[in-house]
């Protein structure tokens, strides 16, 4: 039932998008663009959605100082994807950090998690970034763009306290150990998480290693773009360039607000909702969406899924572990 209580919220996000979609669109012509898109785009856009893995498995091998194998890197990656498109509460980020700390071995649990963390917060940023560059196109360019700033700034913010905590890490885990006396055990699991913690973040004092983790995930969005844009163009041939950053930005601001598992509703309706900025039809917009959709189930469902037959796992099995993960918070 606590997990029934916290699924709700993101649910109902989703269901009331949903109903607003089924409201404005009509199905006989989503179903009609379907049939006429440009499938020869759609194939290069899925054949570069799988190239935006390869190289997004070197972002995240990157942050991880190649440590693991990059095999063991790309299909944890794929793992948590697929994982994050059928369970709950993004589990799939705690998921791939999880799975990569039982095959890399000399890499702890606690070591793999920030460094998802600071990939999700630069996401952000770029997401942030492309939203305020496409917004004077879409909107005049006298309208304020408050909540790009907002969540950019936000973001940055919390990747420089970030940097303060990895700069000042032995100051940190004397502050903890000092407020926490009082609770051994606290202290005990807490700590040794902590230490972890902050020793994945001292991938941000590492100013080459940093530079390198931007040059890849700056090829990584810019290859999402053109998937983006070729699946546009698919549906809409008189779609310009800004149709699908701006496009991009609304889909990766709808997969980070509460919703049902794998941004059900959420991203359909900020997709719609970015095409509609340019044109009238919305059923058209609708086909492009699903088409999005099925472009990110392809390469997580292929990829996480040759990752979890290799090793005998299933969702379900995955799932029962990080319950019981959760319940435990210093494993390791």
């Amino acid at each position: 039932m606590k997990d029934v209580k916290r699924w709700v919220p993101g649910a109902s996000i989703s269901i009331l998008l949903i109903a607003v979609i089924l409201y404005f669109v009509d199905f006989g012509d989503t179903l009609e663009a379907l049939q006429k898109a440009d499938y020869r785009l759609i194939v290069v856009a899925v054949v570069l959605g799988f190239v935006w893995m390869f190289v997004r498995a070197r972002v995240w091998m990157t942050l991880l100082r190649d440590r693991p194998t990059y095999r063991d890197v790309l299909f944890t990656e794929g793992e948590g994807y697929l994982l994050n498109n059928f369970l709950p509460f993004r589990l799939g980020e705690i998921g791939r950090a999880f799975l990569l700390s039982r095959k890399s071995g000399g890499l702890k649990f606690s070591e793999i998690l920030p460094t998802i963390v600071i990939e999700r917060t630069v996401d952000l940023i770029f997401s942030a970034m492309i939203f305020l560059f496409s917004l004077p196109y879409v909107v005049n360019a006298e309208s304020s763009p408050t909540l790009g700033y907002i969540i950019g700034g936000s973001m940055v913010l919390g990747l420089a306290m970030m940097y303060i905590l990895a700069r000042n890490n032995r100051w940190a885990l004397d502050f903890f150990h000092r407020l926490s006396t009082r609770i051994p055990y606290l202290q005990r699991v807490g700590g040794s998480f902590l230490e972890s913690f902050l020793q994945g973040l001292g991938v941000l004092t590492d100013g080459w290693l940093f530079l390198r983790f931007l040059f890849w995930m700056t090829l990584n969005w810019a290859i999402a773009l053109i998937s983006y844009y070729l699946m546009t163009l698919a549906f809409f041939p008189q779609a310009g360039w800004v149709w699908g950053i701006f496009g991009l930005g609304m889909a990766a601001f709808g997969g980070a607000i509460p919703s049902a598992p794998g941004a059900v509703g959420t991203f359909e309706g900020a997709v719609v909702f970015a095409l509609t900025r340019f044109t009238t039809d919305e059923s058209t917009a609708l086909a492009a969406a699903l088409t999005m959709r099925m472009y990110n189930y392809l390469n997580s469902g292929v990829i996480g899924g040759i990752g979890l037959m290799r090793e005998g796992q299933t969702l379900s099995g995955i799932y029962h572990q990080l319950r019981n993960l959760r319940v435990q918070p210093g494993a390791e």
